[in-house]
């Protein structure tokens, strides 16, 4: 093993955490709705679990995962009418090192993606790259397609606009976003995740858990945080346009195209979202 290997070795040795991490959902409906589920932390992460105490339902209603498209854990289920309550709890280790960022990483050529990569070129629901080809090019074109870019991208987002749940809209597109100047994370994410689609970089869309590890703590109520994933030089790298900074302690749930891939609930009816509560923290000690 090299020194470059031993040193990263060692660096995650000495800033390894233990996160829990979960939610509880309840959810009333009229009559028996199909549904669908994705709070499971991704495969990619399940290897790093200590414990989990898996997706449950009260009262008790039969759930079945199935791997959708995108690779992610989909839960299915019917709910009865009434007030079913969904809840999940575990502890994962962590790494507890920020983002992974490399400045010299560079775009691939677009005729040499994969196509499996390609298709995160392409516009989507909420991700409109026929209407905001012409702005990104004009304010990024100068730029080294890379993490430059995607940084000021990030930059110019997180600037342009306000974060604000109480103006928060679920069909909010990223056009209507930079044209109203406002939105939560998952606006910030799809603003950003459009213009580096616009300027040639494949980008997908994750939300997960995030908690306020290594930064002030948030007062608002913890929620489930969307960012995204830009292909450079062969990888994936994470960016965060909301935060606009390297986080620590991101767990994975989803990635799709945008937020309409990956709901976190998702149901064949009408329903009422009466409860609504998430974790993310360090622990102080180990499990």
């Amino acid at each position: 093993m090299d020194r470059r290997h031993l040193c990263e070795r060692k660096a995650r040795s000495e800033s390894a955490m233990f996160i829990r991490y979960g939610c509880e959902l309840s959810i009333l409906v009229e009559r028996p709705t199909p549904t669908f589920c994705l709070v499971d932390v991704h495969p990619d992460r399940r290897r790093d679990i200590v414990r989990e105490k898996p997706l449950r339902a009260s009262p008790g209603v039969t759930l079945a995962a199935v791997s959708d498209a995108f690779g992610n854990i989909l839960q299915r289920c019917v709910l009865p009418p009434g007030e079913t309550s969904l809840i999940l709890d575990g502890v994962i280790e962590d790494a507890g090192l920020a983002d992974v960022r490399d400045a010299e990483a560079r775009t691939v050529p677009v005729n040499a993606l994969p196509g499996d990569i390609a298709t995160y070129l392409n516009g989507s629901r909420y991700c409109e790259t026929d209407k905001l080809g012409a702005l990104a090019w004009a304010t990024f074109g100068h730029l080294v397609p890379g993490t430059e870019m995607v940084q000021v991208i990030c930059d110019f987002t997180h600037e342009r606009l306000a974060f604000d749940y109480q103006r928060a809209r679920p069909t909010r597109t990223a056009a209507e976003a930079y044209e109203e100047k406002v939105g939560v994370c998952r606006d910030f994410t799809h603003l950003a995740l459009t213009l580096c689609r616009c300027m040639n970089i494949p980008v997908r869309y994750v939300n997960g858990y995030l908690g306020d590890i290594g930064v002030s703590p948030d007062p608002a109520p913890m929620d489930f945080n969307a960012w995204f994933e830009a292909y450079l030089d062969g990888r994936w790298f994470t960016f965060d346009a909301r935060h606009n900074a390297r986080r620590i302690g991101r767990i994975p749930i989803a990635r799709g195209r945008d937020a309409c891939d990956v709901p976190m609930i998702q149901t064949f009816g009408p329903h009422v979202l009466k409860t609504f509560h998430v974790v993310s923290e360090e622990l102080t000690t180990e499990p």
